[in-house]
């Protein structure tokens, strides 16, 4: 990428990242998220990535920038903009994209990533669907209705109603293999994110029924490990190159 100093909090050709990373927002220098923290993941689906903010010119966001869907950039001053894991608990995501849009210069590219909480997360998908048999009323805390947005037809049409062309979306599946029953389980124990909240909201009896309910609909190898997959939705678009003269 190429470098220009525009001023202060301007870098032309930059990238900016704002996400979690390994399930659990980051925060301060790390990166950002807003409204609410996600669950932290079973170590089957933990990223063994590095901190975005290493990559290049790139720039990670504090959280007080995202809440209030602000850039703290000039128009046009970016060559990408990405969002990773969180765009689906911003208050709202369309003026985030369009946000992101703002700040990318003409031919950029802005993008994306988001868990597919409806179908794609298996272990997420198969923990709210036997909370559900054992208590219907969990059905307004599971994710995949929560978060309509993380689905391919509604994050195209977050990314072409901001104006953004050559809009592509992709999943990204990953093998999540655990190792047994606890070892999927244990993490729900953690109270942090919506499915361990409700977890630890529950009477102890609730709580048995939901972890043998959910064992029984696991399959389980002769080893006794778990094998599901998580799957994530990727989009990316450009924005448009107007004309010359």
């Amino acid at each position: 990428m190429r470098r220009q100093r525009l001023g202060q909090g301007e870098t032309s050709g930059q990238a900016l990242f704002h996400g979690t990373r390994a399930g659990t927002p980051c925060t301060g220098e790390e990166g950002a998220a807003a409204g609410e923290r996600q669950p932290t993941l079973p170590a089957g689906v933990r990223s063994r990535g590095g901190n975005p903010a290493s990559y290049g010119n790139s720039r990670t966001l504090p959280t007080s920038y995202v809440r209030r869907l602000s850039l703290p950039v000039g128009d046009a001053t970016c060559d990408v903009a990405v969002s990773g894991l969180v765009l689906n608990f911003l208050p709202a995501p369309g003026a985030a994209v369009a946000e992101a849009a703002r700040v990318v210069r003409p031919g950029g590219l802005v993008a994306a990533y988001v868990w597919g909480y409806a179908e794609g997360m298996a272990f997420l998908r198969r923990f709210w669907d036997a909370a559900v048999t054992v208590d219907p009323s969990a059905a307004s805390l599971d994710e995949g209705h929560r978060f309509p947005a993380c689905r391919p037809d509604p994050l195209r049409a977050l990314w072409t109603e901001a104006g953004l062309v050559d809009v592509a979306v992709a999943p990204i599946e990953a093998p999540t293999v655990f190792t047994g029953f606890a070892d999927l389980w244990e993490p729900f124990l953690a109270g942090q994110g919506p499915a361990p909240g409700y977890v630890a909201a529950l009477a102890p009896a609730a709580r048995d029924r939901l972890r043998d309910t959910l064992r029984g609909t696991l399959p389980t190898r002769p080893d006794r490990a778990i094998a599901l997959t998580a799957r994530a939705w990727a989009i990316r678009g450009r924005t448009p190159v107007l004309p010359g003269p």
